[in-house]
């Protein structure tokens, strides 16, 4: 009987191995479908203006329930048994150097496509109602689609030149959705912007993978990780640094930041998925792959924990300032990614932490994006905050997952943030030495502001008196709207605790990432910090309250503020920087190129083909055509080559 038992088990066994085997197979259509959606939806033209909005919001749903097929086929494996790389077909194949197109199944790329799907199906379904009266709907969820296929080939190419494929794709549809309403001359200046940082941002990720091709002979994640052992230090800062460059300019962080909050000018729903949830988190997901190379140059991490240093206070400060909403939330974006880079740039003692907070962080934000836009869509698109007040009596839904989603970002327990964001901050301390010190600091400064500003946002919005105007009349949003808010504010509360539990995301992300370090001692215990960032927490809220919620909102921007109160609402001076250091110099040095090729290089090959031109006729008027003429030119070269003899002769 035990044998007969014995047998049944290793049927399952194999029945099990061959069904999860199956499932992984079929992994490419994960970039296929959603590419495929939109080139349908862009070519039928406008005899799909009636459902191709459906067709656009069903290809999400579906591939959400193919990854958690996915999911759980990985899940049932343990340590290095959840990586597949699942070869598609050769690319480019040179002599010794091959590039295939494959799949990296593992659990860091799925933790991403379940982030990818899960929220982009809910924005998508969000996309229905809000985008209801455009006539542009169908070409949005093609752009939406196309977004939803580059990254997912981002997160799943087992090799940086299939990660760069992606990466680019991202950049194209994000240039799209950012300039949906070309015809308006903010959006179009946005897009240019966002597209523009983002290549100085690609060539940095380029130079890396040529790098890499140079130095170690490969640019697929096995090799390179293989061969990062044999590569010097100077190698390895090198390619770290040109990574980071990259993951700066998709990501949003110091100093290629200043595109995101332009971004806002695109519809929410591109805001909610492409610059909270997705996208601008692609330059974590790069670092965090990256690991091996990173952890190899101490230098690089360095540089890692300061761009994320500074991020953190710059997009607070910023935050301060604004009064739209929009990009309230998007200097919000700007510093918990920096949060995310700081966790990442600390190596293995915070990577899975880093991470966790990215996840949080497309809950409560895309849930907050999406708050953002349910009132817009109330308030004939007005998003200043100074026309808002008291909205949460008329759109009781909106403020609800809205208030869950600002208690999440806060960090107060027991809410999704608070497991996240808790974690770096007491990670940034256990780095030890002056240098923890300095980065927990700004941790907790940070965390501070953050109450600081997001309470603001929230009484602006939706506490004191009603200072809309009389011929607005606010309204909740259609279900198809609030449905997606309503599931995005569940996992604000629940997801940070579900995900720490028993340590459930770092033994997950084991297999990508490495082991997590503990910290050989801790400089704060951890209930002191814990105390000390509620009170840092309490006193920004309590500042937000007497500031706003005790005096009545100005109509119009203060005047008479304090010198950082003005470099706040001007990003501190950050594009006025760029302009005066990067663009006019790169305006007058192409000015000056152009002259000197107009006038230098065109001038000397125009002066030779002038002076050829010219030579060539005084030649030719020697050619008269009488014999008496050439017969005097015999001579006369005769008796000059005789003197010549002559000459030598007697010399």
């Amino acid at each position: 009987m035990s044998a007969t038992f014995t047998a049944a088990l290793s049927s399952a066994a194999e029945e099990g191995l061959a069904s999860a085997e199956g499932i992984q197979s079929a992994a490419w259509l994960l970039v296929a479908v959603p590419a495929l959606s939109a080139a349908i939806l862009l070519l039928a033209g406008k005899r799909a203006d009636k459902w191709g909005h459906y067709l656009g919001a069903a290809v999400p749903i579906g591939l959400f329930v193919y990854v958690l097929a996915l999911f759980f086929s990985i899940k049932g494996e343990h340590g290095e048994e959840r990586v597949r790389d699942l070869h598609l077909f050769s690319w480019i194949p040179v002599y010794d150097f091959n590039v295939d197109v494959g799949l990296l199944l593992d659990p860091l790329s799925i933790t991403f496509c379940l982030l990818i799907t899960g929220v982009g199906s809910l924005i998508h379904i969000y996309s229905i109602g809000y985008m209801e009266h455009d006539p542009g709907r169908r070409r949005f969820f093609a752009y939406l689609n196309l977004f939803i296929a580059a990254m997912l080939l981002l997160v799943l190419g087992n090799g940086y030149l299939l990660l760069y494929v992606g990466w680019e794709g991202v950049g194209l549809a994000s240039y799209l959705l950012i300039a949906f309403w070309y015809y308006k001359p903010a959006a179009a200046t946005a897009a240019k912007k966002a597209f523009i940082a983002n290549r100085v941002g690609d060539v940095g990720l380029s130079l890396a993978i040529m790098l890499m091709f140079l130095y170690l002979g490969t640019t697929s994640y096995a090799g390179v990780f293989a061969g990062v052992g044999g590569a010097s230090t100077g190698v390895l800062t090198a390619i770290a640094l040109m990574l980071l460059l990259g993951a700066c300019g998709k990501s949003g962080q110091f100093p290629l930041q200043t595109w995101l909050p332009d971004a806002m000018e695109g519809p929410t729903p591109v805001s909610a998925l492409i610059h909270a949830a997705t996208m601008v988190t692609a330059g974590v997901y790069l670092i965090a792959r990256s690991a091996p190379i990173f952890d190899g140059s101490e230098a690089a991490q360095t540089v890692v924990v300061i761009v994320g240093a500074i991020t953190i206070l710059y997009g607070c400060i910023c935050g301060c300032a604004q009064d739209d909403l929009k990009k309230v939330l998007a200097y919000s974006t700007v510093s918990q990614i920096g949060y995310m880079f700081l966790a990442v740039g600390l190596g293995p003692a915070a990577y899975a932490f880093g991470i966790l907070h990215l996840l949080t962080h497309g809950f409560f934000k895309a849930g907050m994006f999406l708050g953002a836009g349910s009132v817009m869509h109330a308030m004939n698109d007005t998003i200043d905050m100074r026309r808002f007040g008291m909205l949460r009596k008329v759109m009781p839904i909106t403020f609800v997952t809205f208030l869950l989603g600002y208690l999440a970002i806060i960090g107060l327990p027991p809410f999704s943030g608070f497991f996240s964001k808790d974690k770096i901050i007491e990670a940034a301390f256990n780095k030890g030495g002056i240098s923890g010190w300095i980065l927990g600091l700004v941790a907790l400064v940070g965390a501070g502001i953050t109450a600081f500003y997001m309470t603001r946002a929230l009484v602006m919005t939706f506490f004191g008196d009603k200072r809309w105007a009389k011929d607005m009349h606010p309204h909740e949003s259609p279900f198809t709207m609030t449905v997606p808010m309503i599931i995005l504010a569940f996992g604000s509360v629940f997801a940070g605790f579900l995900l720490v539990r028993g340590e459930a995301l770092v033994k997950w992300l084991e297999p990508s990432v490495g082991p997590h370090i503990e910290a050989e001692h801790h400089t704060i215990s951890v209930a002191v910090l814990t105390a000390l960032t509620l009170i840092v927490v309490a006193g920004g809220i309590g500042g937000a309250v007497l500031a706003f919620a005790q005096r009545p909102v100005p109509s119009s921007a203060p005047v008479g503020v304090s010198v950082i109160t003005t470099a706040a609402r001007k990003n501190l001076y950050a594009d006025a920087f760029n302009e005066t250091v990067l663009m006019r110099p790169g305006q007058w040095l192409t000015r000056a190129l152009v002259f000197i090729d107009n006038k230098g290089v065109d001038g000397v090959v125009n002066g030779l083909g002038a002076s050829f031109g010219g030579g060539s006729r005084r030649l030719r008027q020697l050619q008269t055509g009488f014999v008496r003429s050439y017969a005097l030119s015999m001579l006369a070269g005769a008796v000059i080559l005789l003197a010549a003899l002559l000459a030598v002769r007697f010399q």
